[in-house]
């Protein structure tokens, strides 16, 4: 039997192009470092080339959202390249990863204060999203459709005793596109995004949805991560939405752990997926606000620098989903505690410029 080899030239002749890279992948990578990644690979056949290829496929934009650019294969990635990805996750969230740190969580709901109380007059609709991985199993860029399956197979176990205390039921895509083709939702072919990161393949195969019956929850199974928690609420109660994804979460790592299967964490990177964008807590917490006239004001960009928040135009005109921008470093209260004061001082700063008044005693230190 003959041993795998790939047929590659020297690391100068296949460094890849980052002309007009505008992910974080592309700020940190050089030949230096992409010489020293080279030669490595994870035991389940990982290699640096496979971990930027997200970031090659999809060059981000200079006036977009900072993405990325990179994701992992499996957690031994982190640890394997462990040099770029702390590069990566500093120069996204700001944070520097240190071995002697620990990560914390909390999963405390009633330790945030507030984000029940927006002005509904601005404040439209809120999302709070989680994501986790599974221990011994490779991430959806690298994962075997067999691989996949037992995944789609824990995952039913796991929400069938989920079910029990919030009814619910796990839908295929087919099953899907069948109960929500009325209201237009069909997904017969992968979402964009999800290709552009290479996710797809097999398609559909093994990936599914869970919706809880009173619609509090969904959980999304082998799609950007192996499990996506999103709770959606239309009267922006944000502090509802939070409590189901703390409680739900709870519940859930609690089943797989019985089930032999847990999440996965790493004290100094806390709880791991695939991206480096969500390590940390894999917690992004959303409001959809109705803002005029503060995103055309020339302070905009320091205000969201300082309040740690990310602004991205919704389909609609005048709507905005303001969400925290790290996942890492702080806990998932203190993260969502950001976005709920965020979202009040944006809302007094939008009453303060219909009113053409001066807004300089309302800019934020840094948080």
């Amino acid at each position: 039997m003959s041993k795998l080899k790939l047929k590659r030239r020297c690391p100068k002749e296949e460094f890849p192009s980052l002309d007009r890279n505008y992910t974080c992948m592309a700020r940190v990578l050089d030949l230096n470092m992409y010489t020293r990644q080279f030669n490595r690979a994870t035991e389940s056949g990982v290699i640096f080339d496979d971990v930027i290829r997200p970031g090659l496929e999809d060059l981000g934009t200079s006036t977009g959202p900072l993405s990325a650019g990179c994701l992992a294969g499996d957690a031994q990635s982190y640890i394997l390249f462990c040099d770029f990805f702390e590069r990566v996750i500093e120069a996204y969230h700001s944070y520097k990863v240190l071995g002697h740190v620990t990560q914390k969580s909390d999963f405390n709901y009633d330790n945030l204060k507030g984000g029940d109380d927006f002005d509904q007059a601005y404040a439209v609709s809120c999302e709070v999203s989680a994501s986790r991985c599974i221990e011994d199993f490779c991430f959806p860029t690298h994962c075997s459709r067999g691989e996949r399956r037992q995944l789609h197979t824990l995952a039913k176990k796991a929400l069938d005793q989920l079910s029990e205390e919030l009814p619910g039921k796990l839908y295929s895509m087919d099953e899907l596109n069948q109960e929500t083709e009325d209201k237009g939702l069909i997904l017969d072919a992968p979402p964009i995004s999800l290709m552009k990161i290479g996710v797809t393949r097999d398609w559909p195969d093994a990936r599914a949805l869970w919706m809880s019956e009173n619609g509090s929850l969904a959980v999304w199974v082998n799609m950007e991560d192996h499990l996506k928690l999103v709770s959606s609420r239309s009267d922006a109660n944000l502090q509802e939405a939070f409590a189901s994804i703390c409680i739900n979460l709870v519940k859930l790592e609690a089943i797989y752990n019985k089930l032999r299967h847990p999440f996965i964490w790493k004290p100094h990177l806390g709880w791991v997926v695939s991206s480096p964008a969500e390590v940390g807590t894999g917690l992004k917490a959303i409001v959809t606000i109705r803002l005029i006239h503060l995103p055309e004001h020339k302070h905009l960009d320091t205000i969201l620098d300082r309040l740690r928040l990310r602004m991205e135009a919704d389909n609609s005109d005048g709507l905005y989903k303001i969400s925290n921008q790290q996942t890492i470093g702080l806990t998932e209260v203190e993260f969502t505690q950001l976005v709920v004061d965020g979202v009040k001082l944006l809302i007094r700063i939008e009453k303060r410029l219909e009113d053409k008044a001066g807004i300089d005693d309302l800019v934020p230190a840094q948080k």
